[in-house]
This record gives C-alpha cells, structure tokens and sequence, in this order.
C-alpha cells in the first residue's frame, strides 16, 4: 500500500465492478480515545442499570418452563450441568463482546463492530438480521404476558373483554389487545428517558429475581424435609448419557441470549471502559447461577419424568401441597416477560439510529430529541411494528428466527476479535470534502508504517496524496520489516478465513446425517484440519501491535486469544446449522430483502461513499493540519 491513498471511486467495466465489490468491504473508522466522539444521547447509565438491563433481558419466562421439557427429554438430573455448559458456551462470546464494547463504545453493538472490523457488507447484513430478532422477539414476548396475567387473575377468562384474546369471524386470525397494549406502555416508557426506562426495568427484574429466590429457597427447604427424592434414581445421574446431557446444553443455551443489549447501550455509559464489561461479565454469571439453583432445587423436588412439560416449578411445589406458591410463581413469569420486553425493544432503536448515522438506513431514524435525549422516532417506529405483529399474529412460528440474528452476530463478534488482534484496519477514512486539505499536508518518509508504529530516520518529507517514486519504492521492500509486517498480516488473514471455513465443515459435516458415512467423515477431516491449521498459525505468530491503539485503549482485553474466539465461532456455527431449514427458510427471504435495501438505498446513501482513505500512522498529523475530525 505505500503511502497512497485510496479513493474508492468506482470507474467503467471491470473497475466498476471492482468498485462495487470494495463497497462491501469498505470499513468505518472508529474514535480513538484521544478524539471525541460526538453523540447526542444522554451519558446516563451506571453499572447498576447495566445489570438491570442484561439480566433483565436475559432472564425471560421460558426458564419457568424450559427446565421441565429439558429435563424430561434431553437432561435428567444433570440438567444443572447442561446449564452449567451452556453459559460457560455463552461466556465465550461474553468474552468478545466485553472486549469490543469498551474498545468501541458506541450505538449498535455487533453491526458497529462488524463495520469496523469486517466491512460495510457483513455489517448491513448484521443490522438487518438483528432488526428482525428484536421485533419478532418482542412480539413473541408480548403475546405471552396475556395468559400468564390471566392466571393471575383467575384464569384464561378472567382479563377485561377489551383486553382478552378474540377471534375474528371468518378468520383463523386471534388478535391480542393486551399485547399491542403492553408494547405501547413499554415504548412510552422508552422515549420518557434512558435512565428512567432501565429504572424501571430494575425494579421489575428485582421482583423476578426475587421469586427465583423464593423458589430456590422453599425448594431447598421442601428437598431437604423429603430426601432430595428426584436424585435417588436407578437410572442414575446422566439417564440420556452424556450425549443427552449435551443436547440439553444446546437447548438451554438461548436462555443467555439477552446480555448483548448491554453492548448496544454503550453510548450512553459514563464510565464504558470499566462499567460494560462488568455489566455483560456479572449479567451472565448471575443468570446462570440462578438458573442451575433453580434446576437443582426443582430436580430434587419431582423426578426428570413426572415433570409437568409446561408448568414445571409451580406443578413441582403443588406435588408437595404448596398450591398457593403457583401465584407467586406466575407473577414471576410475568416480571420476567415484561423485563425481557423491555430489554427486546430498547436496542433496536440504537441499533436503527448507528445505521442512519452511517447513511444506510434513512435519517429519520438518526433523529434524536433534544429534551429526552432518546431516538424517540426509532423506539416509536420499533413499538408501533411490535404491537401491530404482536396484536394480529401468532409469531411463535417465527420465534426461531430470533437465534438466527443472535447466532450469527456471536459469530460476526468472534471474528471481529480476531480480526482486531491480528489484521487491524491501517487505513482511516476521511469525508472526500477534506481532499484538498489532506494534499497539502506533508508525510513523513521512512520505516514509519501503519502497522508496527515504529519510526527511524526521516529520509524527506513530500505530500500525502502524491505518488512515491520508483526509488522510494525500492527503499522501502529493501526494508526487511515492513515486508515482514505485510507477510504476516497476509498469514493471518488467510488463517482467520480457514478457520471460518473450517468451523463451517466441520459444524455442518456433523449435524448433516443424511450425508454417506464417508462423505460425513471427508468434510469433518477437511474441516478439522482447516480449523486446526488456521489455530496453529494464529497461535504461533504474533498479533498487531497496531491494536493497542486501535480505539479506546484501557479496557477489557479478552483472553486466550486465537483459541477463545475460534471456539466461540465453532459453538456458534453448529447452533446455526441445526436450527432448521424451515428457519432458514424464512430468514433468507428477510436477508434477499435486506440485500435489495442495501443494493438500491443504503450502499449509494453511505457515508463511505467517495471517502478518502489515509495510512493510520499519518492520522495524527492530519489532525493536526486541518483541526477535523474523521469520518
């Protein structure tokens, strides 16, 4: 690269397609901590409401009935275990996510990092797919809070006629008044003010929290009075095998999936370096603790196979004549519903606002009021999509397309990270506008680059943008190190792509059974081998050294990096390729749209477009001459 400066500008023929190829790829810069980044959103949230927001989202209703069918079905007694696994698989991506939400603490969590590190196209898709699990996920939710408040109230009959579930004649349509109603109570909420929305959320977590207590509590009282009878079985501790015990942990998984919106809040954190990644790390961690207390306790209280498949804990303590504990079981499902309401529509504003921000998405979604310091059009045009699926459709159906987002954004995150340690971006783009100011300014020549930050003697300086002479050339591949430098960086792309593919086989290889034994078996060995090639190098050549300045210094560092990351994207893969083809069925129609979007809006609307792309060593100085910002 030498110290031209690309333009992206897209000529005639085979230019043009080359043009409209790097469109895909083009990357944004994030602010260093030595520049400010503007926003205007309110700098409001402590660690506390950052735990309210991950445990709250987190936590939903479906821990008060996923331990029956697990159990039954997959897990047996060791379903504390399949928990126990299943969050230590989610930490890993925890991990990631905590690493880059304190390096780029900025709106749009996975789709903003993807940006940065992978490139305009992977990201899109990213947004894309999260807006989808954000509004189908909230409407899923909010269908489901209208039984479980019926309960309290008496039963399925009990709610005001102008709240209940109707059906409309003719149709095999059954509207649900109280779900569309809730959504809008919660988007009020929302647009009020950050600080005030995840108070709130605080104090409906507490109360879930606390009946989770409750439950560990009396079912640790009512286990000890009665002898634990649910573990003195003949078909022992793993009733399914471990194989059954692993399923369980692949089922329980998306019971974690939630922590990720403490990423998307990272704009408006006054301390992000310290407060996010202790946010995610204690979310996380108290969720699986409560879930495994929860899973020993109703274990012990009714054997794996008498459980009740919908109402687990409540049918377990009424097994013991603690009837009355169903009321408060339910309210703690209706707590856990509205949290995980609240926690589902929250981040797909911010998420819509750092698409606008970078010209994909139109500008209305950009907008922010000034007095509440919220994306009040985003949360609006976010509920009012809520309520309208959550008022006419039964989106159970669809519920599966929630971990398709969620997945791959796990996915996108891990590779992120490596892309951040081993082949950071050296290239910074500035808005076109700024050209001619960029031309005047002078570079300095020598053994400076952008990768190792490393100077020696100044040979002369010329302009940034003029094109080096052959000699200058020549003395620069003369220069062992930066060949070096560029060899590397040229070895672990390539090794970070094996990997992925490599990940890829082997996941797809081993949940494909339909596939002739050798066929099965060739994949996985090519996979493995991939995969392990690609760890191997990784490991044994040394990362950038152009990441300690790559964003906000002083944060989270993730460890166990390349083995961390790869395993994140190995566990995340096999998820993906065994939720279904009628899943992805779905999902692809939702993508082919997002990819019209994109083709026909956002790749002409970018803010990229036309941009000027400079050396990162020179960055500073160019800071320096013309007083501007980046892009």
């Amino acid at each position: 690269m030498g110290f031209m400066v690309n333009t992206q500008k897209e000529g005639d023929g085979g230019e043009h397609s080359w043009g409209c190829l790097r469109n895909f790829v083009r990357r944004k810069q994030v602010e260093s901590s030595n520049g400010k980044a503007e926003t205007q959103l309110a700098k409001a949230l402590t660690f506390s409401h950052l735990i309210a927001v991950g445990v709250g989202s987190t936590i939903g209703a479906g821990v008060y009935i996923l331990v029956g069918t697990v159990a039954r079905e997959h897990s047996g007694p060791s379903l504390a275990l399949s928990f126990l696994i299943a969050g230590v698989s989610a930490a890993l991506s925890a991990f990631c996510y905590a690493e880059l939400s304190s390096r780029f603490p900025s709106a749009g969590s996975a789709y903003h990092y993807s940006y940065i590190c992978i490139g305009e196209g992977v990201a899109w898709l990213i947004g894309w797919a999260l807006i989808l699990e954000y509004t189908i996920g909230g409407s899923t939710v909010a269908r489901g809070i209208s039984p479980n408040l019926a309960l309290i109230f008496g039963g399925e009959d009990c709610l005001p006629t102008i709240l209940a579930r109707h059906q409309i004649p003719g149709l095999d349509i059954v509207v649900d008044p109280c779900a569309a109603v809730l959504v809008f109570i919660v988007t009020g909420l929302l647009c009020i003010g950050v600080k005030e929305s995840t108070f709130a959320q605080g104090i409906v977590t507490t109360i879930n929290v606390f009946v989770m207590i409750f439950v560990i509590i009396a079912g640790t009282y009512l286990c000890f009075k009665t002898g634990w009878t649910g573990y003195e079985l003949p078909s022992g501790y793993f009733p399914f095998g471990v194989d059954g015990m692993l399923a369980g942990s692949a089922t329980v998984f998306f019971a974690y999936i939630g922590f990720d919106s403490v990423a998307s809040m990272a704009e408006e954190v006054k301390n992000p370096q310290r407060d996010l990644p202790l946010g995610i790390g204690l979310s996380l961690l108290l969720c699986c603790l409560l879930y495994m207390m929860v899973s020993v306790v109703i274990v012990g209280l009714v054997p794996y196979y008498a459980m009740d498949p919908d109402t687990p804990i409540s049918s377990a303590f009424a097994t013991h004549g603690v009837q009355w504990a169903a009321y408060i079981i339910t309210l703690g499902a209706v707590m856990a519903l509205c949290s995980a309401l609240m926690g589902s529509i929250l981040p797909q504003p911010r998420i819509l606002m750092a698409m606008a921000r970078d010209g994909l998405l139109p500008s209305f979604f950009s907008d922010v009021n000034q007095r509440t310091q919220v994306p009040v059009k985003g949360t609006i045009a976010t509920g009012f999509c809520a309520a309208i699926l959550a008022f006419f459709m039964d989106v159970s159906q669809l519920a599966g397309m929630v971990s398709v987002g969620t997945l791959v954004a796990f996915t996108m995150v891990a590779v992120s990270v490596l892309i951040l340690r081993y082949v950071p971006p050296d290239e910074v783009p500035f808005p076109s506008s700024l050209r001619g100011r960029i031309c005047s300014v002078p570079f300095i020549c020598g053994d400076e680059n952008s990768s190792s930050h490393v100077g020696t003697s100044i040979s002369r300086k010329q302009p940034l943008l003029c094109e080096p002479d052959d000699s200058s050339e020549e003395k620069q591949e003369a220069q062992g190190g930066v060949l070096d430098n560029e060899n590397r960086r040229k070895l672990a792309g390539w090794s970070i792509m094996f990997t992925y593919i490599g990940n890829f086989l082997l996941s797809y290889a081993a949940s494909s059974l339909r596939f002739t034994g050798l066929l099965r078996y060739s994949l996985c060995g090519v996979g493995g081998l991939l995969l392990l090639v690609g760890l191997i190098v990784l490991s044994c050549i040394d990362q950038d050294d152009a990441r300690h300045s790559f964003g906000h210094s002083g944060g989270f560092i993730c460890p166990f990096v390349p083995l961390l990351p790869i395993l994140c994207i190995l566990i995340n893969m096999y998820l993906l390729v065994n939720l279904g083809a009628a899943t992805w069925a779905r999902v692809s129609v939702w993508l082919f749209i997002g990819v019209l979007v994109y083709l026909f809006y956002g790749r002409r609307h970018s803010s990229l477009v036309d941009a000027v792309y400079v050396p990162t060593a020179n960055v500073d100085e160019i800071r320096r001459a013309s007083g501007h910002s980046l892009a």
